[in-house]
């Protein structure tokens, strides 16, 4: 059975998306069968691996409030091992119908229980929000992946998302955990950052990844081509870091 893991933060802007698209790129790489679901409706995830909106027929939107299923939403990479379920804005709208929903809490669930034996790992990017689509990711899955920035505010944020985390875990999942923090964006010349990288090894220091993803160029411009940063880069620091994150992340789910 693969592995459900959602990359969750409800502040915006901490790397959660470059996350999401290049581990599941990496796990790839490394000879996995991974799929990666867009649940953010910025839809993001679908454009950084340059699959075009436009053209979808079927999005993630149509598994969650229709009859449709994993496979027919489900569409090919050109990157090895990756499948894709996309989105587009119209994702927006089925905040309210998951709310409506008898048992809405668990669609994601029901659907990808039918195919989770076909991928070793099935990597979910939520929304900057912590609504009924990330309560529906966190139900479907084993565990969560935190990205993070190294900033004071970002501390609080944590608190509170670890709390929400532990709330599902009791109402709807409760095999759900923290899989690991992830620091994305590390200046390590900053005192700043260093200073709260430390706060974090001492009140989190099981969950916290050895690896932290450094400010890199290349993940900046691999996005803008629709590109994971190893395909764009192979032997860039970001393609780098980012595949030995996915080392560990195997290593611990």
């Amino acid at each position: 059975m693969g592995k459900i893991i959602s990359y969750a933060n409800q502040k915006g802007g901490v790397g959660k998306t470059t996350s999401a698209v290049n581990m599941a790129a990496s796990l790839g790489v490394l000879g996995y069968r991974v799929l990666l679901i867009d649940l953010d409706p910025q839809g993001n995830a679908t454009s950084g691996l340059g699959v075009l909106k436009k053209n979808l027929k079927k999005t993630v939107f149509d598994l969650l409030t229709t009859d449709a299923t994993a496979d027919e939403v489900t569409v090919p990479t050109q990157y090895e091992g990756l499948s894709l379920i996309p989105t587009q804005t119209t994702l927006a709208r089925a905040e309210y119908e998951l709310g409506a929903a008898e048992g809405g809490e668990y669609i994601m669930k029901k659907k990808l229980d039918a195919v989770r034996d076909r991928y070793d790992y099935i990597i979910i990017d939520c929304p900057p929000s912590l609504g009924m689509l990330t309560v529906n990711a966190m139900t479907a899955s084993d565990g969560v992946v935190i990205p993070m920035q190294c900033e004071f505010f970002a501390l609080e944020g944590l608190s509170q998302l670890v709390f929400t985390i532990s709330r599902i875990k009791t109402h709807y999942n409760k095999n759900l955990s923290v899989t690991g923090i992830l620091i994305t964006m590390y200046n390590g010349r900053l005192l700043h950052s260093a200073l709260v990288l430390d706060e974090l090894r001492k009140h989190y220091p099981e969950k916290l990844f050895e690896t932290t993803i450094s400010r890199n160029v290349k993940l900046s411009e691999a996005s803008g081509y629709g590109m994971p940063a190893y395909y764009y880069s192979k032997r860039s620091k970001g393609a780098t870091d980012y595949l030995n994150v996915s080392k560990e992340l195997t290593e611990r789910i």
